[in-house]
């Protein structure tokens, strides 16, 4: 046990090396907004040839835990998608390293000293708005680990302003999952690994104690659908190896005609670890488990955003 926790310490202390590195040949401005009396800060990508007359779509991007901003922009490769596809990517910074992401999270300095970090996003869509046109139909939310957890946080507690999330493995936090109620349908993809080390795919403990624990991923995915007032039982699964160097397959569950156009989506990555599907082998398999290469997390994230943009309210959700 403690040779694991050990080999997590390192891994986090990678995570934000790594962050440094990513970044050289990232096109990032550096922006700080004050929330409240603290400093926060993000990195902004705006595609040198994106039409300003035009509303742009705006994809936020949160590190996982120990990471930055800056690292996630180099892990996902949002920028190179957003310069084809003429749509503003955004990586915030957690305190500390983390967000604040309804766990009771011991370790993190985000839940320790109860920072706000649904006001950070709130201040953050209201700062980049300043001086981008941003389409406010086509607002979008992903992350990796706890930043996963925190954008099913704002998926729910933030429904009004975001139209569709893709957590990349991480779930819904417990004790949150008890109070979580978005007040409107958010379309939602998840990509969760069922041989992740660190985020269980069924629920539990992250990591180890102390740092809170997740439910389910189908425990999540039935959350949504009751959200989004979609029957479980349509359902629609279709399984494919793309990648047969790989050890990982993928089982991709749809579940559509939710309200307001919205859809759930789950792939579920069998054999995959606690890694960006498509992205590198960041950490030893011992650590993070294997790496996913039968999709691209960042294009199939990307084409499911652009499926769903924020509509009017249906009759169905007016009854």
């Amino acid at each position: 046990m403690k040779k694991l926790e050990s080999l997590l310490v390192i891994f986090i202390a990678f995570l934000a090396l790594s962050s440094c590195s990513f970044a050289q040949n990232d096109e990032l401005k550096s922006k700080t907004v004050t929330v409240g009396e603290r400093p926060r800060v993000y990195y902004i990508h705006v595609p040198p040839r994106l039409p300003r007359q035009n509303a742009a779509p705006l994809v936020i991007v949160f590190h996982g835990g120990g990471g930055n901003g800056a690292g996630t922009a180099g892990l996902t490769k949002f920028n190179e998608i957003a310069d084809k596809e003429d749509f503003i990517a955004v990586y915030p910074n957690g305190v500390g390293g983390n967000w604040n992401d309804g766990r009771e999270d011991m370790t993190s300095a985000a839940y320790k000293e109860k920072v706000d970090d649904l006001a950070f996003v709130k201040a953050l869509l209201d700062d980049i708005a300043k001086e981008n046109k941003i389409d406010t139909k086509r607002i979008y939310a992903t992350g990796i680990s706890n930043g996963a957890i925190f954008s099913h946080y704002i998926g729910a507690n933030l429904a009004d302003r975001f139209a569709a999330i893709a957590p990349v493995v991480g779930g819904i936090a417990d004790p949150f999952y008890k109070s979580f109620k978005p007040t409107e349908p958010v379309s939602v993809l998840m990509i969760n690994g069922t041989s992740d080390p660190l985020i269980p795919f069924d629920g539990g403990n992250v990591t180890k104690k102390g740092r809170g624990k997740i439910i389910g991923t189908m425990d999540a995915v039935r959350l949504w659908l009751k959200t989004d007032k979609i029957d479980e039982e349509s359902a629609k699964t279709v399984s494919s190896d793309a990648d047969e160097n790989d050890p990982c397959t993928v089982d991709q569950t749809i579940w559509t005609g939710g309200g307001n156009k919205t859809e759930v989506v789950l792939y579920k990555l069998n054999g995959g670890g606690h890694t960006w599907p498509g992205g590198i082998q960041y950490m030893p398999r011992l650590i993070i488990g294997d790496v996913c290469r039968d999709i691209d997390a960042t294009k199939v994230i990307w084409e499911f955003f652009k499926q769903h943009p924020k509509v009017q309210k249906s009759s169905r959700n007016d009854e």
